[in-house]
C-alpha cells in the first residue's frame, strides 16, 4: 500500500516504514504529523484517486529529524564593471517516519468504466 500526498508544494510517494525528506515546517523533534493532502491511495489492485484530494484520507507520521541540503553557491559577476558577489542557500529539510495511512473512502477500481456518453457536436 502507497500514497501520493502534496507539502510544501511538491508531491510524495510513501509507503508504511518509509523515510521522507519534506520542507521545514514548524513542528518538534518526535512529535506526530497529519498529513491531509492525500492524493493518491494505491493497495494492491483498488486504487483511490482525488479531486483533487481524498475527503477523510490522512497520512500519519512522526518527525525524526531536521536536516539541511548540500550549499549551493551563486556567483553573479558582471564584467569591467567590478561587481562580484558571492551568496549561498541551504535548503531546510524535516526527515519524517510514515506510521500509518488510513482512507475515508470506499476504494474504486484502477480504471474505472464512465457509463455517461460525452457530446461531442457541440450542442
Amino acid at each position: 500500500m502507497y500514497a501520493i500526498f502534496e507539502s510544501g508544494g511538491k508531491q510524495y510517494r510513501a509507503n508504511i516504514g518509509d523515510m521522507i525528506e519534506i520542507e521545514k515546517m514548524n513542528v518538534p523533534v518526535g512529535e506526530t504529523l497529519e498529513l491531509k493532502k492525500v492524493l493518491m491511495i494505491a493497495d494492491d489492485d483498488k486504487v483511490i484517486v482525488g479531486t483533487p484530494t481524498i475527503e477523510d484520507a490522512v497520512i500519519t507520521c512522526h518527525v525524526v529529524d531536521y536536516t539541511k541540503a548540500k550549499k549551493i553557491h551563486v556567483f553573479k559577476f558582471k564584467k569591467r564593471k567590478n561587481v562580484r558577489r558571492k551568496t549561498g542557500h541551504r535548503q531546510k529539510y524535516l526527515k519524517i517516519k510514515v506510521d500509518e495511512i488510513k482512507s475515508g473512502n470506499k476504494p474504486v477500481e484502477a480504471n474505472p468504466e464512465s457509463s455517461e456518453e460525452v457530446n461531442t457536436n457541440g450542442s
